[in-house]
């Protein structure tokens, strides 16, 4: 257990910076952040309550899908939100459109072994990763979690969040690198369902 709560602990830090990775060139984020962030514009909640209520209706999908929460799922929230807080105001937006572009296709291999280490500690997935490995089987990870961020940044959208070339890849690329992470670290990312 002190191996799985390192590896979760690990995995959220790295995933945080990934995160702060893909919003520092501000050429778009996440699904899920563009739904919380639409969601916030629309009703002018605050974003924090926009993210806990986006989470709950993620992890209520993932429940009806047979996955439970777990104390992994508490800690991703915590750990990467608080990472982000934490280097997001440190770090410049590049300049440069190569730098920022560059900037964006670092990101991808550092999300992706955050979100491998974390899922693959069996602890508890975060709510994106939750709702999109609910489904795997039958939907490979690959492809459920590219039609969680989807869905997100389309609805997010049409409430009026914004998106770009970054939000494109994390919906086309981000789910097969995250499943292509897990193998080269040697971790099953599945969790157990009922």
């Amino acid at each position: 257990m002190p191996r799985r709560l390192l590896q979760l602990f690990a995995g959220c830090t790295i995933l945080g910076i990934g995160v702060t990775m893909l919003l520092a060139p501000s050429l778009g984020s996440d699904g899920f952040s563009s739904l919380v962030n639409g969601i916030s514009l629309a009703t002018g909640m605050p974003f924090v309550v926009a993210n806990l209520l986006v989470s709950i209706g993620f992890l209520a999908i993932a429940m009806v899908g047979g996955l439970k929460p777990g104390i992994g799922t508490l800690v991703q929230v915590l750990v990467v939100g608080g990472t982000v807080s934490l280097l997001l105001p440190v770090i410049q937006e590049p300049d440069e459109m190569w730098a920022r572009l560059l900037v964006l296709v670092l990101a991808f291999p550092v999300l992706a072994t955050g979100i491998a280490l974390y899922l693959g500690s069996h602890l508890g997935a975060g709510p994106a990763e939750a709702a999109a490995l609910a489904w795997d089987p039958p939907v490979p990870f690959a492809w459920s979690y590219s039609v969680v961020q989807g869905g997100g940044a389309l609805v997010g959208w049409q409430l009026g969040a914004a998106i770009g070339p970054g939000t494109l890849a994390v919906i086309f690329l981000l789910g097969p690198v995250v499943a292509l992470a897990g193998k080269l670290l040697r971790l099953d990312i599945h969790q157990e369902q009922d």
